[in-house]
This record gives structure tokens, C-alpha cells and sequence, in this order.
């Protein structure tokens, strides 16, 4: 079969050239769209549920909540564990599957269950699912900060109601959280000697307040050719109809909010805190979804950034200088890449120190690219990503990508000079050396490579974190040296029928 694959490549040298040159452009296309990362996806499949039930103790969570959904979500379908954690007022179950389901049928397999198991929750409780990430999943730290004056409910607005809206827009965004500030809420204060003197009790406070909101249908009217809808609208537009709220009405007279509380705007217990160069300011985490480019990601946080700063608040202004993972991923590919390109230099020298030829150590450095770009189509395909580990099996394997290439190359320029040492009338035709020389040394090629694979075979058996971790580095690697040896059976032979 080999040597069949040797025979067509001679004979179909043209052909042979064509397809190496589709396969560079190919693959550079498609290394310029992978995504980059760090590291691979580490975290199997997994969807976390939230349940706010404000008010209740960690044991009543866990029992009227953690437990009837921990109940309703087992058997899900791809169920790999299930692990809860109950706390003050809130319920966390973290579902994780199997490493197989994609991250979209976790999330379907959880929306059913949790259909039927909100029935089983407390009145006015329900769960739902957060918003997808990855365990790489926080890609920026943005901060507000403001100067002297500006209160901490004005940065957590600006926060809340701008910059994170605007972030959330950004494609490949998945949540936004603000950390620190102070969260504005209404406060409405009830006076005891107030109540007492208009009659009235907290609970009529309360239900007033619980109807508040609502507007009423109230048909419609026909006016000649046209129609007009009739409604009460209850829309809150102000603290001040917080005030002229109705809490009870007796003999014509109205008893309002106002007149047994008072109304006012505050800010929310703080949970945390932040600040920036010691400035009390807002943090906004940013994460990303499952499999978004961080490094194209980033540039569009960027350019929305650019955009808020123009329009914020007078006092107000971003802190950018945080955390940011593009950074690590720059840095930590870089590395990389010096070591791929110092390794190349260190191959290439030694070729034209041993081959003493340009020809020949031409035709062996061209394995490299070649060797390299089929393993990334072959990456791209499986839906892996640039990262360290796969840029790692490509470092490792660049002083093996030229072995089959060199054998090759040194038993053809070997053959030919020996056929040109003959008598002019005992040489034979150089298309018959070059594949004599080519097949001569098949075997031994072939074998050294297979052996070369089988050393890296054990990888693939891993399972868990150490599998997802290594499974990259050795498909780089196994494929780039099974695209070596396919370069040495077929563009190999050519170019040496070609240029020497």
C-alpha cells in the first residue's frame, strides 16, 4: 500500500504539490479562527440551580427546598453527581454529567425536571437555572470608581443600570455580577403611634402595598370610528406614590402610606465590599460562555468599554488594570510559541550542519509546517482549542516531525549521487531512483513511527481531569507525527524528483 502511495505521488507530482498547498492555506485559515485559551475545558458538564427563599434558615432550606430538588433531578439522563449547598435564604445544587453531553442537553435535561419539581417548592418559591460559564469562565475585573462625593448608591446604579447592561450586549458574555457599592432599595419606615392614631394595622400596610402595582381592565370605548382601551393604571413611577398609596378609606376619608410611615430611598445591608487603589468603589466579575474565544471576547469588552467611558456620569470613571485572563493566555502562549520557534532554528541548524546541502535541508524543514497545520485541522475538528498543552504536543514533537522527512531525503540525495557517478549509458531514470530510494527505507520509517505512537497511546485511556487535561497534548502530538509520516511518503518524494 505504501509503495503504491510513493508510485501515485511521483506520477502525480503536480497533484501531490497542490494538495500541500491547500492544506497550508487551509490550515493557517483555520488557526487564525480557533479559539485560544490557557488551558483545555476542565470541568465536566455541569448547571447549577438557584432557589431564593428570603427568610428561611439553612435546615428549612434544606429541607423544603435542597432536598425535593435533589429528589426530582435525580435519574436525570447523563447524571454523572449532584452536590447542594444550603444556606441562609438560598438554595445552590450543582448538576454535573457525564463529559460526553454537550452543554446544551445538560441544560435541557435540567430545565424538564425543574418543570415539575417547582411544584413540590414552597408557595411564591422557584428555581431556576444560572447563567451558563465554564470553569475558565471569568475572563475581565472591571471597576467604578468615583471622586470625592459621589455617594456609593450612585456607583452601584451606574453599575447595575449601565455598565453591566452594556457589558451583558457583548456576544459571548454570559453574567455580569457587581460586587461592592451600596444597592439602593425604598425604605418605608412605619410609625406604631401613627397607626394607632389613624386606626389602621401593619398587616393593612402590608396588603396595600402587596396590591400596589397592578392595573385594572376596564374594557374599552367606541368613539365613532375608533376604539379606546379603558384601564386603571397602578404603575409606581415615584417614592412619592409610594406615599399616596391607599391603605384604607372610612367615611370619605383616605388613609394614605404617608401618613403612617415615611418613605424614603436607602441602600440594601451590604454582602461585600470593594474597592480600587484604596477607593471605595464596584467590581463587575465578567464571565464568559462555555467555548467562547476569551482572547475575541475580550477585544469586544474592549471596545465596549471605550464606549462607556464616554458616556458615564461626571466623577465616575473605569478601572481596567485588574484582573484580565487574556493576559495570562498572551503571556502563557507566547512561551509556548518561543519554545515552537527556537526549536524549529535548532533543527534547522543542525540539517545544514550534517545534510551540508539547502536543498535537502529545504525539503526536510518543509515537513514541519505541514506536519504542524494538518495536527490543528485535526484539533479544529474535534473541537479542541489553541492552548498551552496542544502547543505543548506540537514543542514536543518538533524534533520528530523532520526524522521521516531527513531518512527520505538522505537515502534519495544518496541514490542520485550514486546514479550519477555511473557511466552515462548504466544511469537509470531519475523517476525510478527516487522511488526505488523512497521505497528502500518505507518500512523502517513506517515502524519508527508507529512506535514512536504507541509510547504516547496511554494518554487517550485517561479518564477525568488528568484525561481532559493530557487528551490535547497527545492528539497534537499523535497527529502531527502521523502527518509527518504521510509528508514523507507523498510531498517528500516529489520535491526531492524536483530539486535535487
Amino acid at each position: 500500500m505504501f509503495d503504491l502511495i510513493i508510485r501515485g505521488s511521483l506520477r502525480h507530482r503536480f497533484v501531490v504539490l497542490g494538495a500541500a498547498l491547500a492544506l497550508v492555506v487551509w490550515g493557517l485559515y483555520e488557526t487564525w479562527r480557533m479559539p485560544l485559551d490557557v488551558l483545555p475545558e476542565l470541568a465536566a458538564p455541569s448547571v447549577t440551580v438557584v432557589t431564593e427563599a428570603n427568610g428561611l434558615a439553612p435546615e428549612e432550606v434544606e429541607q423544603l427546598i435542597t432536598v425535593p430538588l435533589e429528589q426530582a433531578l435525580n435519574g436525570a439522563s447523563g447524571l454523572r453527581r449532584i452536590r447542594s449547598s444550603s444556606g441562609i435564604g438560598i438554595s445552590l445544587i450543582w448538576v454535573e454529567f457525564d463529559w460526553d453531553v454537550s452543554p446544551l442537553t445538560a441544560r435541557q435535561v435540567v430545565t424538564e425536571k425543574l418543570s415539575t419539581a417547582n411544584a413540590s417548592l414552597p408557595a411564591g418559591l422557584e428555581a431556576h437555572m444560572a447563567p451558563a460559564s465554564s470553569i475558565m469562565g471569568e475572563v475581565m475585573f472591571v471597576g467604578l470608581t468615583g471622586e470625592d462625593g459621589i455617594d456609593p448608591v450612585s456607583l452601584r446604579d451606574t453599575a447595575e443600570w449601565v455598565v453591566r447592561r452594556r457589558l451583558l450586549a457583548v456576544p459571548g458574555i454570559a453574567q455580569v455580577v457587581p460586587i461592592g457599592g451600596a444597592l439602593r432599595q425604598v425604605e418605608i419606615v412605619v410609625a406604631p403611634d401613627r397607626l394607632l392614631e389613624h386606626g389602621v394595622g401593619l398587616g393593612d400596610v402590608l396588603e396595600a402595598l402587596n396590591e400596589l402595582g397592578a392595573s385594572t381592565p376596564g374594557g374599552f370605548h367606541v368613539a365613532g370610528p375608533e376604539e379606546y382601551v379603558v384601564r386603571g393604571v397602578g404603575r409606581v413611577e415615584s417614592i412619592e406614590d409610594l406615599g399616596r398609596t391607599v391603605v384604607r378609606s372610612r367615611d370619605g376619608i383616605s388613609v394614605v402610606v404617608a401618613d403612617v410611615a415615611e418613605v424614603r430611598f436607602g441602600s440594601a445591608p451590604p454582602r461585600g465590599e470593594a474597592a480600587l487603589d484604596g477607593k471605595i468603589g464596584v467590581v463587575l466579575k465578567v464571565q464568559k460562555q462555555p467555548q467562547a474565544n476569551t482572547l475575541e471576547v475580550t477585544r469586544r469588552l474592549d471596545v465596549a468599554l471605550d464606549e462607556l467611558e464616554t458616556s458615564l456620569p461626571k466623577g465616575m470613571s473605569l478601572f481596567r488594570k485588574g484582573f484580565r485572563q487574556a493576559d495570562f493566555i498572551s503571556v502563557g502562549l507566547s512561551n509556548v510559541m518561543t519554545v515552537l520557534r527556537d526549536g524549529a532554528i535548532l533543527v534547522a541548524i543542525i540539517l545544514v550542519l550534517f545534510l551540508m546541502s539547502w536543498r535537502t535541508t529545504l525539503i526536510s524543514l518543509l515537513a514541519l509546517p505541514l506536519s504542524l497545520l494538518a495536527g490543528i485541522l485535526v484539533l479544529r475538528a474535534t473541537g479542541a482549542t489553541i492552548n498551552t498543552m496542544t502547543l505543548g504536543g506540537f514543542a514536543i514533537a518538533i524534533g520528530e516531525l523532520v526524522d521521516d522527512a531527513i531518512i527520505d531525503v538522505e537515502n534519495v540525495f544518496r541514490r542520485l549521487r550514486e546514479n550519477a557517478a555511473r557511466p552515462p549509458e548504466e544511469r537509470r531514470p531519475l523517476l525510478a531512483v527516487v522511488y526505488d530510494a523512497s521505497s528502500e527505507i518505507r518500512s523502517s520509517v513506517v515502524f519508527a513511527t508507529l512506535i514512536i505512537v504507541l509510547v504516547f497511546a496511554p494518554l487517550f485511556f485517561l479518564s477525568g481531569i488528568e484525561g481532559r487535561l493530557l487528551r490535547p497534548l497527545g492528539i497534537a502530538y499523535v497527529t502531527s507525527i502521523f502527518a509527518s509520516l504521510l509528508v514523507a511518503l507523498t510531498v517528500t518524494p516529489v520535491l526531492c524528483l524536483l530539486l535535487l
